[in-house]
C-alpha cells in the first residue's frame, strides 16, 4: 500500500458517523471506521473513507 493509499488516522478526529453523528474509531487492520452507536463499519478504500450506510458492514 503506497502512502497515497493510506488513511491518516488523525482524520478520525474530524469525522463523525453520518447516521448518528457519533464518534468513530479506526480499525487499521480491517481498514474501517467503526461506529459503535450505529453498529456499522465504514470501509476505507484507497485511503478514503466511504461514509455511506449502503457500503457499511453491520457489526456482529
Amino acid at each position: 500500500m503506497s502512502d497515497e493509499d493510506r488513511f491518516d488516522p488523525r482524520m478520525v478526529e474530524a469525522l463523525v458517523c453520518p447516521q448518528t453523528h457519533g464518534l468513530l474509531t479506526y480499525d487499521a487492520e480491517r481498514q474501517e471506521l467503526i461506529s459503535k452507536s450505529a453498529g456499522l463499519a465504514y470501509p476505507i478504500r484507497g485511503g478514503i473513507p466511504v461514509m455511506l450506510a449502503d457500503e457499511a458492514r453491520q457489526l456482529d
